[in-house]
């Protein structure tokens, strides 16, 4: 259990959902470390499937075959002092899910109706560990967690989804805007769990908001619907 959780917030998650560049990632991990709650990166495991198969020359667009794959790995992600580590088969790899190839790919490996059903209990499965969970990902409050004790939905203008994203991998933000449409409409537009909002998510822009007002305002909800977590 992570340290300062209590038995009372045993199996209580936060879920984050949202696109590219609307904040998600950094809140959780803020909003996770705030509420002494453990913190589940969805993105990292289908990031780590991803690099596996870039490596082992499996194809992105195989479903079946991914899934074979995904079946034979092991991804954990492990808490530490210097923050989450992400191992593939044992091997570190949170710098290299990062990626530019890795990143390039992820959506068509994600967007696989056999990959998203193996990743689901594993999601689940590190929910149940004890203390609380702040998820987050694209599906997290539709899908993986549809009880969640509290949804949110993050977004933010195009424009500032890919200024914040260039940030980040040191690109051109019209470089990064086209990319992120791109992916949107593999992830809104996919078959199985698309990327929406839940219809009990309190929906969030973040446009033009630092992320300390952004934080506060989500750990405001939380300890409002928590009783003071």
């Amino acid at each position: 259990m992570h340290p300062g959780s209590t038995d009372r917030l045993a199996g209580v998650v936060v879920a984050i959902d949202g696109p590219a560049g609307s904040g998600k990632s950094t809140l959780a991990r803020l909003l996770a470390a705030r509420l002494l709650f453990r913190y589940l990166d969805s993105g990292a495991l289908y990031r780590s499937l991803t690099l596996k198969a870039l490596r082992t020359g499996a194809d992105p667009g195989d479903g079946p075959g991914l899934a074979r794959l995904l079946a034979g790995t092991r991804i954990e992600l492990r808490d530490g002092e210097g923050g989450q580590a992400v191992l593939l088969d044992g091997e570190d790899v949170s710098a290299e899910i990062r990626g530019a190839a890795a990143t390039a790919a992820v959506s068509r490996v994600a967007a696989h109706p056999e990959v998203r059903a193996g990743m689901a209990p594993r999601q689940r499965d590190y929910a149940g560990r004890g203390g609380g969970v702040v998820a987050e990902g694209r599906d997290i409050g539709t899908v993986i967690f549809p009880d969640a004790a509290v949804k949110f939905y993050l977004d933010a203008s195009p424009g500032e989804r890919a200024r914040r994203r260039a940030a980040e991998t040191g690109g051109r933000p019209e470089d990064e805007r086209d990319a992120m449409a791109e992916r949107d409409a593999r992830d809104f537009g996919r078959r199985v769990a698309p990327l929406r909002a839940a219809a009990d998510a309190e929906v969030v822009d973040t446009t033009g908001l630092t992320v300390e007002q952004v934080l506060e305002a989500l750990l405001a909800r939380v300890r409002g619907r928590l009783g003071g977590a």
